[in-house]
């Protein structure tokens, strides 16, 4: 009997949890509810979670008073042998430790040497949709964004992470499927997840695992003896495999002046003095194998949301969408249709429109930090009476959702206006207003890769296919209910072959 209490009681705090979760809709309401408070409030089970709304605000915690706030909250339990050792799960002194030795990898001149292998998938995507495009009695195809982004993605998750050429364009490969059960966020996941934000301890004792074991198995395999294989054979590849292998053996060093990047694009996000300090520390096999998988799940998804927004918005904005075909056919004229890392790094349109996309639509549209030491926050509107005290162990969220769509830092904010970005208009954008990879020394460390490879996609798909709207697309945009950013019946768009 006290068993199935428990479970009652758990199904009940599971159901409130998932319907207060942090989704762009449930954080708009809390916003328009309480518009004159910098600080909101909510409890996840029995857990205070402070939803900051203030920019100053934000600045201490993730800046001014980073010390207060280094943690995120965990979303696996330590023990889960795909993300547990992830650097997105790691506290303190071992997550700078690991930011540090990772930083290197994340650089620009790593970067450029895996353009080609983007430029390889995109080549794929183009060939075969141009091919179902030309086999029509219509000589054009209905199809869904996220479908097309996500298989790129993956292709370039598998090529510049793990070391594989695999092609997902035109049939579903073992990696493409493997990867979907990884990322897939189903009813059993969204348990493991509750407990290991709201249950830490159950959590932990159950040891509980976000995937299968045969799915952990594979990728650790993969990661493992594509390296044992590479030092057989003295093989060097410039993709995250060959990194990895590096930071193992002490050999991935911090470059001066590798941050230096005026081109990266707006949206970047420049790495702390604790990513830039030199640290030490032993890797086992399962740090390893987590870096790779974590950059499969922030590359997977994360990004393939980001570029199917960005491709509905220029299928129903085609004024924009000319603008930026004229400023690719340019480059391309003027390269010879070759594309690199320069190439891309100098499209001063293209950043816009993707400044602009992930202003609009952030991939990640909310975030956290966990309060390490308590914190006073002061006075959170004009009527209160007491400082706030933030007490150690509460969640601190960033709405970002919101912060993008405030009428007070982005006029106009629900239209899609490239122009904000713009070199005579970006100045107006308020510091710290604008985070689509968050802010401070606990930012995304592969922002520069993100945007890259988005800009790539772009650039290629663009270049040969004309994207407008159809029956099935979605006008005006809705989102699906939930916290994950997808567009209600799906991102549908008509694609033909330009002439």
């Amino acid at each position: 009997m006290i068993v199935i209490i428990w479970i009652v009681v758990v199904l009940v705090a599971l159901g409130l949890y998932l319907r207060k979760r942090t989704s762009p809709i449930s954080c708009s309401k809390l916003s328009t509810t309480f518009p004159d408070d910098k600080v909101v409030g909510m409890y996840e089970t029995l857990n205070p979670v402070y939803i900051v709304k203030d920019v100053e605000l934000i600045k201490k915690v993730t800046i001014k008073d980073f010390d207060h706030f280094v943690d995120r909250r965990s979303f696996v339990s330590e023990f889960d042998p795909d993300f547990g050792r992830g650097l997105i799960n790691l506290k303190g002194e071992e997550w700078k430790e690991m930011r540090s030795t990772l930083s290197p990898a994340f650089t620009s001149s790593k970067i450029r040497l895996m353009v080609p292998f983007m430029v390889d998938i995109g080549e794929e995507m183009i060939k075969v949709l141009s091919k179902k495009i030309k086999d029509s009695e219509t000589q054009y195809i209905d199809a869904s964004a996220k479908d097309i982004t996500t298989r790129y993605a993956n292709d370039v998750i598998a090529s510049c992470a793990f070391g594989l050429e695999v092609d997902s364009q035109s049939a579903d490969s073992h990696f493409y499927v493997k990867a979907k059960e990884l990322v897939k966020f189903d009813f059993t996941k969204a348990l493991k997840v509750f407990f290991s934000r709201c249950l830490p301890s159950i959590a932990d004792m159950l040891k509980l695992s976000l995937s299968s074991s045969e799915t952990s198995s594979f990728f650790s395999n993969v990661v493992l003896s594509t390296i044992e294989e590479r030092e057989k054979r003295n093989i060097i590849r410039h993709d995250m495999i060959n990194i990895l292998n590096e930071i193992k053996k002490g050999k991935l060093k911090h470059e001066k002046n590798s941050d230096v990047d005026s081109g990266a694009g707006f949206a970047t996000v420049e790495e702390s003095h604790i990513g830039k300090k030199l640290r030490e520390r032993e890797w086992s096999d399962k740090d390893l194998v987590a870096q790779a998988v974590l950059f499969l799940l922030a590359g997977f998804d994360t990004i393939s949301t980001a570029m199917t927004f960005i491709i509905h918005e220029l299928a129903v904005n085609p004024d924009v969408q000319e603008k930026l075909v004229q400023e690719i056919k340019e480059f391309d004229q003027k390269n010879d249709g070759q594309l690199d890392f320069k190439s891309i790094q100098s499209m001063k349109y293209m950043d816009m429109v993707v400044s602009e996309g992930m202003r609009l639509h952030p991939p990640a549209p909310f975030l956290d930090r966990k309060c390490v030491k308590d914190y006073n926050f002061g006075r959170v509107n004009k009527t209160a009476t007491k400082d706030l005290i933030i007490r150690k162990g509460a969640a601190i969220g960033f709405p970002i959702y919101i912060f993008h769509r405030n009428p007070e830092l982005f006029p106009n904010p629900e239209k899609f206006d490239p122009e904000r970005f713009s070199d005579e208009n970006k100045h107006n954008i308020k510091p710290f207003s604008y985070m689509p990879f968050g802010l401070g020394p606990r930012n995304c460390i592969g922002s520069r890769f993100a945007l890259c490879e988005v800009k790539v996609m772009l650039y290629q798909l663009f270049r040969k296919i004309k994207v407008s709207p159809c029956e099935k697309t979605t006008i005006p945009l809705k989102l699906d209910k939930g916290f994950v950013m997808n567009i209600q019946n799906g991102a549908w768009v008509r694609l033909e072959l330009r002439e």
